[in-house]
């Protein structure tokens, strides 16, 4: 039994090691999308006058 226990944290560790170092992630359509979504510029809108003012300041 230790040896299957062995065997399986072995064999984690290097199914591990090849999805983190050696394969190489492939471009699928869904994120050329959404790069292509994040180079567009973004609305930003200030919402920090909207913010009340601290609780025992005078303003």
């Amino acid at each position: 039994m230790p040896y299957l226990f062995g065997g399986l944290v072995v064999l984690n560790a290097v199914t591990l090691g090849y999805y983190l170092f050696l394969q190489q992630p492939s471009t699928t359509q869904t994120l050329k999308a959404a790069q292509d979504e994040i180079i567009q510029p973004l609305a930003f809108t200030n919402s920090a006058e909207y913010i009340p003012p601290v609780i025992g300041s005078k303003q």
